[in-house]
């Protein structure tokens, strides 16, 4: 399709779209209305307060598209559905081999953790980083940045399949422990639900710095593998952190993923003090503010092709 100057859209008063559905209005002024490359402050206010109806409306219309995209793809479908569940297989028969070591908690207990815990780095983690590069790679961000979407937006709708999936898994995750595992329902739903949530969005932050740094779609086992095998070990998925040396511990303690873990193990079983929860909870905001300034700093709109 033939692209309008920025001259004759003015002209025109026409709006352009792109395949996902959302219209696009040119920034008037410098030719093509190619925004500036840091994130406005409207878009910081979006990734800091609630956003507008205009804004959800417009995060749907990309989270619709997306979805479309997602059904289509057999690899990113098989890492969203059947990876979680092999993983929980494989904490499950883990988790039997651990309790017989002596460790104070169940099999189920252990299985749940461990279950969450992977739907995150999978579905929250993982599949937000292909479709970042997918459609920087298609020129879609370009496009889609030149129109009336913000950044964060943008970025945002682009992750909202994954998200809903990511919490539809975690959802069926805490009532299939309930029923099957014998483990009861939360002890403090209330921190297990703001565990999952920021644990969310740090995931989804994470994945578009890694996306940054990842040129091809294939190259994304590779470049997310670090994070990915670095929490599966060291962030206390399976056991806690406690049965470790005090300073081989307290280092695991301080990575991305532990924070959330504790949080989730503590929601589920309890057994948290208040200062343990703020400083998990501290340490959680820290960890995702650092990923959003180093998104704003680093993410590649342009095709790295």
């Amino acid at each position: 399709m033939k692209q309008r100057t920025g001259t004759e859209d003015a002209r025109g008063g026409t709006d352009t779209a792109t395949h996902t559905g959302v219209r696009h209005v040119p920034h008037g002024g410098g030719g093509g209305g190619e925004r500036h490359a840091g994130m406005s402050t409207q878009t910081w206010r979006l990734l800091m307060g609630m956003p507008s109806r205009a804004s959800l409306r417009r995060m749907g219309s990309l989270g619709r598209a997306e979805l479309t995209l997602l059904l289509r793809n057999r690899t990113a479908l098989f890492m969203s559905l059947a990876m979680p569940v092999g993983m929980v297989l494989v904490s499950y028969v883990s988790a039997g081999n651990l309790e017989s070591t002596g460790t104070s908690l169940g099999v189920g207990e252990m299985v749940l953790t461990a279950g969450i815990g992977f739907v995150l780095l999978l579905v929250a983690y993982f599949n937000p980083i292909t479709a970042y590069v997918a459609r920087r790679e298609e020129r879609v961000l370009k496009r889609l940045r030149t129109g009336e979407v913000t950044d964060a937006e943008i970025l945002t709708g682009t992750a909202l399949p994954s998200l809903a999936l990511a919490l539809a898994q975690v959802a069926l995750l805490v009532i299939s422990g309930a029923l099957i595992l014998d483990v009861g329902m939360p002890d403090q739903p209330v921190v297990l639900v703001v565990a999952v949530l920021l644990g969310i969005v740090m995931m989804v932050a994470l994945a578009a710095v890694t996306a940054a740094f990842t040129k091809t779609v294939e190259s994304a086992q590779i470049t997310s593998l670090p994070f990915f095998m670095l929490s599966a070990v060291a962030s206390g998925l399976f056991v806690p952190l406690d049965g470790l040396p005090d300073g081989v511990a307290n280092v695991f303690r301080a990575l991305p993923m532990t924070p959330v873990v504790e949080l989730v193990r503590g929601g589920w079983l309890g057994g948290m003090t208040g200062g343990e929860i703020r400083l998990a909870l501290v340490l959680a905001v820290v960890w995702t503010g650092l990923s959003v300034f180093a998104v704003r700093r680093w993410f590649r709109w342009d095709p790295r092709q």
